[in-house]
């Protein structure tokens, strides 16, 4: 994990790459679906204790996993049109 931006800041950014827009054009903003000082705190902390061995929430549309090491993972869900044109 990058030591020099937060945690929350690096999925935004993820997230802005994969929807071809800038990171301030992600919204809603990812604090309204998780606490980012919290988040931030767990993989910042130097008692490697404290780091949790995953993290997973939904955001925009993606399924984002955390890690132990902090690295992220976003798997796009599955839109119900989807679902739905597959069985007709």
């Amino acid at each position: 994990m990058q030591t020099t931006e937060s945690l929350s800041l690096t999925i935004v950014e993820e997230i802005a790459d994969r929807e071809g827009v800038q990171p301030e054009e992600v919204s809603p903003p990812i604090h309204y679906v998780i606490d980012t000082d919290a988040l931030d705190s767990l993989y910042q902390a130097d008692d490697s204790e404290r780091s949790p061995s995953r993290v997973e929430f939904v955001y925009k549309g993606y399924t984002v996993t955390v890690d132990s090491t902090g690295d992220v993972d976003l798997e796009k869900q599955a839109a119900a049109l989807d679902l739905e044109k597959a069985s007709v």
